[in-house]
Order: C-alpha cells, then structure tokens, then sequence
C-alpha cells in the first residue's frame, strides 16, 4: 500500500496540475467571519429550519471544514478535540480494540453518553466495548474530506433524540457543494518514526436542473506505527543473564500502532417533484491496524514450561528471546440512509430509513497456544464483533399561527422504529482450545489476547420504539421558549419518557441568556448485556502475566457473585448561560449541571478460587485454567458533573489583511456522589474524577494578506491522575499541566492550489514521565489525554476548483 499512496500522489498531482497550468497566484480568500460562523443555520437541537448558532437555545459549536482541515490528524475525534476544550479522547495503545477505536467523551462523560448523528440521523455504535464497558461510536470510521461541518451540541438532548445525548450530540453534515476539492499530505515525528501519508479528494456533481446533486469523497491513510519506550529493567537483565541470545532493544512499543484506513462517503439529493424529492448517503471504512503486547520473559513466563507431554519441545526453540504478540484488527465498518421528503397539506414530512454494521476480526500474531505445544501456530484468528442497527424514522413538522406568538411557532412530531444485533463469532480453534499440555502448567489460548471460544458466540438483539413531540413557541421577536418530549419502549427493559423545556432572551440587541432543563437516558446495549471477554495484563511489580475475566451481567457464575440485569442510565440536566456578539466580538458562557445515576462500569476484580475456576473451565470461558480474577458489567454509582464552557472570538480587518482570535476554555468536574463499596473500587472512582483535566482551554490566531496566511494555536491541558490496579498495588499517579503549540504557514500559489507547511506540537512538548509503569518500559502513560509523542512536521497541497 506504500506504492499506491505515492500512485495517489501521483494521481493528485496530475489532476492539479491540469486545472492550474494556465492560472496565475490569487490572493487568498478571507477566513470566515465571526458573523457569517453564528449567523450559520444549524438543524441539531432544533426542528426549526431557519435558526442560526447564535439563535439557539442550547450552545451549538460549527466546526467548519476549514476548521477540520487545520489539524493535522486523519482522525474526527482529534481535530473535535483541538477545537473544543470539552472533547477530549485518548490515544491507549496496547489496549486492544481501544487501540483503533478510541474513547472520545465530551464534558466528561462516558463516550456512550454522547449521540452520534450524520446528516441528523443516528449513527449506529462500533463493535468494541472499552475498558469500562462503554460502547460508543466509531467517530475514526469516518473521512473527513467529505464533511462540510459539523455541529456539537452541548447540552442533554435525550428528549430529542433518545438514547445517549446524555453529554450532546455530534451531527457530522456530509458537503453537499459541487466542484472539487482534494489534498495530498505527508508528516513525520520530530523523533523520526510515525510517517503518515494522507491524499483526499471530493467531488460533487449537479443531476438535473431542479437542484439534484451527488457528491462523492474518499480518504486514504497510511500511518507506522511510534515507539517512546525504554527497554525493559527485566529484559536488561535477561540479556546480560544470556549474553549469546540477542534480546530487541525494546522489546516491545509503547506508542501509536501502524495503521492503514481507506474511508469513503457520498451524498445524493434527487428531487422528484416540486414538492418533493429523494435523498441518501452512505459511508464506509476499511481499516487494518497492528500494535504491540507485553514482552513474555523466557526466565519467568509460565509458555516456556517443560512438560513429558511434548518430550524435546520447548518454546525457547521458537522464541529463545522471548516474544511479544502483534495484536490486530480487520474493520469494515458501513452505513446506508434514504428517504424521501416534502410538503404536503401545509406539514413538512419525511420517511427514512437507515442500516449500519460495524464488523472488527481479531487477529494476533507472533503467540503461541503453549497448551497445545508444537502443534501451536503463531498466528490467530481470534473471532469477530458485529455491531448492527437498523432504523425507521417518520418525522412531520409543521408552522402554528398563534395570536398570542410574534411569529409562527414550529410543532414537529415523530415516530422511530430501532433495531440493534451483536454478535460474537468465535475465533479458529487454536485461538480458545485447551490442549494436552494444560495440565502440566502450560497456558492454553493464544497468548496476549485469547480468542473467542464457541461457547461466547452468539447474536443477541434488542428493539425500541419511540414517539416525539417538539414545539417552538416564538412569544416576541427576543424570548423563545422550546419544549420537547419523547416516550420510548425497549424490549429489554421496558419503557422511559423524558422531556426537555428551553428558553432564550434577548434583552438587547446581540445580547441574550439561555438556559435548558431536561431528563434524559442511555439505554444498556445489546452487547453489554451479553458480551463475555479474557483478557492479559503485566504485573510490573512481579512482571508476571496475568489473565483476568469479564463475564455477562446475566451469566449464572456473574449473579452468585452479585451481578444484576442491567437498567438504562438515567440523567438530569440543568444548565444556562450568556451570548453576545458585538461589532465584531462573539462569545458565551454557558454553565452546565449533569446529574447520572446508575452509571455503567466494571465491577472490581473477584479473586478466583479453585471452585470457581471449576465452574469458569466448565462454562468453557477461553484461558479459564489460568484466570486469577473475573468481573462483571454493572449498574453501580451516581455522579454529579458540573462545569464552564466559555468562548470569546474576533474577526477583521487587521493589518492590512483579516486576522482572527478565538480563546476557549471549559471546567469541568465529576463527582461520585453514590456507590457500592463492593461494586466501585477506590482506583476507579478516582479515574472517574480525575481522570481527564479539570480544566482545559485553547487560544487560536489566524491571519491572511495576499496569498499568504498562517494559524498559531495554544493547546492547554491542566492536571489529571491515573490510577491502575498492579496485583496487590495501586499505581496512583497525578500529572501535571501542559501546554501544546501548533503553528502552519500557508500560500496560495495560484487560485486553485494552495500549500501548507507546519507543525504540531512545535516545541516538542512531552507529559510527565510515568514513573509508576517504568517497570514495562512504558515512558508516558498510556491514558494521557493528549498524545505523547512530541512534535510532528507536516507539509499539505491542496487543490480546489
């Protein structure tokens, strides 16, 4: 694939070049304007047609496609979160699945407490469930040269739009503009590993002359793997123990996982009448990625175990320096939506519906199934996660004169019909079985990350049905009232109705409060319910493996231990705030109070007896003979999230060119306010607390003149803490603030291309080291908010026209 990213280049350059050949250097165009970005129409949050950012009940945050194309990442979650303080998402490498598909939260909630929408209908969640059991959109699956913008609604919205818009809603809005518009980029680490290829490219075409339009993009990323890591005080000293075997320096990476992603979109709007037309999209993603497990240590790991079974065979024949397993995943992830819409006897209506499945394949490479000896492969196939939803929605809105309203008010009705089915598929036999060695003390599963055994395969689903109701009541020109409620049946659970009321007013021109209550849900899914997951983690006390088990909530060994059926999460939600705009000055502040009960989590971690574990081999759980502790998903605690998002920005005339200023900060703070003891360890109640900055802010300023432009952006993060459970020991840690510097510099060669050159994190800023993990050779912590990799050089050619 290296050859067909420099095919792509090629491909882009000649594309370029045939348009630009005759066209003389253009001054660049002006950046937008604080004006036209609150004065943009928005359609989350609202079922008016006709409010703008600045209108909005709730805070509405645009990020334009110019916005997006400013960060150097491929991926959607990391230019959210350079864009908005309240975004924050993690890069965990060595985390499994968590190393593709990352966790991204907004004001701090889990990542399934945020709904995901495309074109403002509901993106259906990735196959992965993290670590705390959160199962939550796959916002990497989507490309970004297709989106024109996208929408973050910061505020509960459950009454809108059901289940998750606990924390908001994202609304990605698909470009609907014809003409071109592609770039090609290259970046590389200061440090000399991580180089990154990115070419995208879209492309809208006119249908008819009635306003049809089809428009058509495609990303590719091709990204290696980075390594900060130091090699490991037990691998120093395996070496000097054994000087004739030479043991890789490091024996394992910490970092980013090498990565190769193809995404793709189109947009197609066909009208068919005056009166009405035909509309759909579909997105898709290809994604194969490969990253690092923990070294297993000759002198120590229980693999490397003599038995009379496998007389002559030892596993230091294969891997004399120890190994470290290549864990992956094949993801193909896809959606399809249509419908139709138009007018009829003065109601605005349309039919939709919409199909989307997310399907990950497990693979590990460079193990072993010691159990099984020489009879092991090396490489698995360790079974797949399907995640698929299908939905039907029947919306009708609809103008009310009444006497009483300064204008027309906005009464807006639905229906919704959803259906979501996971499945597990097991993986090849090697990958769970447990061979004749097992007796003699030899692990059986493939080693790093045991496949998915028959007895977990399975396809479980759950259907939910749903009404709404929404009404806009303009009583002035300058005080607005909406009111929402929306009333959903699930067959796992049964049935939930929320309402939301807001309101704004103007009380002088550019000059307005705001403020919302609502209740609101996350409804448990189909695969927290019945997944069931092995998994190995590294001592870094003893430097011993361990293999641990999260069993189903309803599985009969999880209830003797105290596990319950899950209940859906359940939310209030208070906030208000202030907006201005004047003379060329925006701004708000907005402050937010989210009550949770019943959160989602992991139980702590049950010591397994030899009772237990008898159970566990019987029930056919993979890698059950050498588990040490099993939990399971639960309802367990409240918390109270409280918090500030503040925005201030500027946009004009300034020397002799347009320049813009845009500050931005966000406090938030999480609170447990009710939990079990038995059910919420003291590690995971500070991760909840801490475990993202308090506080966070950002400082952007662009300018253009003439055919040069250039953006300096101040990336802020303060302290946060991580805690994590070593055998008998918590590991507790506090890190401290950091501040990340970004700088580019752009010219427009001529009207059509444009290069930039510049660079992230230009100081090479790193974290605090993690001295809690040195013992793995770990240097940052894995769960930094930010990335830990320093800084990154990039160069972009970009072509419009």
């Amino acid at each position: 694939m290296k050859l067909l990213s420099t095919v792509a280049w090629g491909v882009l350059a000649l594309a370029i070049s045939s348009q630009v050949q005759a066209r003389e250097a253009a001054p660049a165009a002006a950046p937008e304007t604080a004006e036209t970005q609150v004065d943009t129409i928005v359609v989350t949050g609202t079922r008016r047609v006709d409010r703008t950012a600045f209108e909005s009940t709730a805070p509405v945050d645009v990020v334009s496609q110019e916005a997006l194309k400013s960060i150097v990442s491929d991926e959607i979650m990391d230019k959210l979160a350079a864009t908005t303080p309240s975004f924050n998402v993690q890069r965990l490498p060595a985390a499994d699945g968590q190393a593709f598909v990352r966790p991204a939260t907004l004001r701090g909630l889990s990542p399934d407490q945020t709904l995901v929408l495309v074109n403002g209908k509901r993106r259906h969640r990735s196959a992965v469930l993290g670590g705390r059991g959160q199962q939550g959109v796959d916002l990497a699956a989507l490309g970004t040269s297709g989106i024109d913008r996208i929408e973050v609604l910061r505020d509960g919205a459950s009454a809108q739009y059901g289940s998750d818009a606990i924390a908001g809603v994202i609304n990605i809005i698909l470009s609907d503009k014809t003409g071109f518009d592609g770039y090609a980029q290259t970046g590389r680490y200061y440090a000399g590993d991580g180089q990154k290829t990115e070419v995208g490219a879209r492309y809208g075409v006119k249908l008819g002359d009635k306003g049809g339009v089809l428009v058509g993009a495609i990303d590719y990323t091709n990204a290696d793997a980075t390594s900060r890591t130091r090699q490991r005080p037990d691998a120093i000293a395996f070496q000097a123990a054994n000087p004739g075997i030479k043991v890789p320096n490091p024996v394992q990476r910490w970092g980013q996982p090498d990565r190769e992603v193809w995404r793709g979109s189109l947009n197609l709007t066909l009208p068919i009448t005056d009166a009405v037309e035909a509309y759909g999209f579909a997105t898709y993603s290809d994604l194969h990625g490969v990253t690092d497990f923990n070294w297993r240590n000759p002198s120590n790991d229980t693999s490397y175990k003599t038995s009379p079974v496998f007389p002559g065979w030892s596993l230091s024949q294969l891997y004399p320096a120890g190994f470290s397993p290549k864990f992956g995943q094949d993801e193909t992830n896809a959606s399809v939506n249509g419908g139709v819409r138009g007018d009829a006897l003065g109601w605005a209506w349309d039919l939709s519906a919409g199909w989307g499945r997310d399907k990950v394949d497990y693979f590990l490479k460079n193990s072993i199934n010691a159990s099984f000896g020489p009879q092991s492969p090396t490489r698995f196939d360790d079974g797949s996660l399907i995640q698929q939803e299908e939905t039907a929605n029947f919306d009708v809105s609809r103008p009310l004169d009444l006497p009483t309203l300064a204008k027309p008010a906005n009464l807006a009705l639905g229906l919704e019909a959803r259906k979501e089915t996971y499945k597990i598929e097991a993986g090849d036999r090697y990958s769970w079985d447990v061979g004749p060695g097992a007796p003699a003390g030899l692990p059986s599963g493939s080693n790093g990350f045991p496949g998915y055994a028959p007895s977990q395969a399975g396809s479980w689903n759950q259907t939910s049905y749903a009404a709404y109701g929404d009404l806009d009541l303009p009583f002035s020109d300058r005080f607005d009232v909406d009111l929402a409620v929306r009333h959903e049946h699930f067959s796992e659970f049964g049935d939930t109705t929320d309402g939301k009321v807001a309101a704004r007013w103007e009380f002088a021109p550019g000059f307005a409060f705001r403020g919302a209550a609502s209740t609101g849900f996350r409804a448990p899914t189909a695969g927290q319910i019945n997944n069931t997951r092995t998994s190995q983690g590294l001592n870094t006390t003893t430097l011993l493996l361990f293999t641990s088990g999260r069993l189903s909530p309803v599985n009969p060994i999880s209830v003797a231990l105290g596990g319950k059926p899950l209940k859906p999460e359940t939310s209030r939600n208070y906030s208000f705030g202030f907006v201005f705009r004047h003379e060329g000055v925006t701004g708000s502040i907005d402050y937010y109070h989210i009550d949770v009960d019943d959160r989602f989590a992991v139980s702590p971690n049950f010591p397994v007896s030899s009772d237990l574990r008898a159970q566990l081999v019987a029930a056919g759980i993979p890698g059950a003979d050498s588990l040490t502790t099993v939990s399971y998903f639960t309802n367990s605690f409240d918390t109270t999230t409280q918090g500030v998002d503040a925005v201030v920005s500027w946009r004009g005339a300034f020397w002799g060119g347009h320049g813009g200023l845009t500050a931005a900060w966000n406090w938030n703070d999480t609170q447990v306010t009710r939990s079990k003891a038995t059910e919420v360890s003291r590690l995971a109640r500070i991760n909840i607390q801490d475990g993202l900055p308090e506080h966070a802010a950002n400082l952007s300023f662009d300018y253009a003149r003439g055919p040069i432009s250039g953006l300096v952006r101040v990336r802020w993060s303060g302290r946060w803490t991580d805690a994590q459970q070593n055998g008998a020991a918590d590991l507790i840690q506090t890190f401290g603030a950091k501040t990340l510097v970004d700088l580019s510099v752009s010219a427009q060669l001529t009207s059509a291309l444009k290069l930039t050159v510049g660079a992230e994190n230009l100081f090479d800023t790193y974290p605090d080291e993690a001295t809690f993990q040195a013992s793995r050779g770990l240097i940052y912590s894995r769960n930094a908010p930010y990335d830990t990799d320093g800084g990154l050089w990039y160069a972009r050619l970009s072509a419009k026209f």
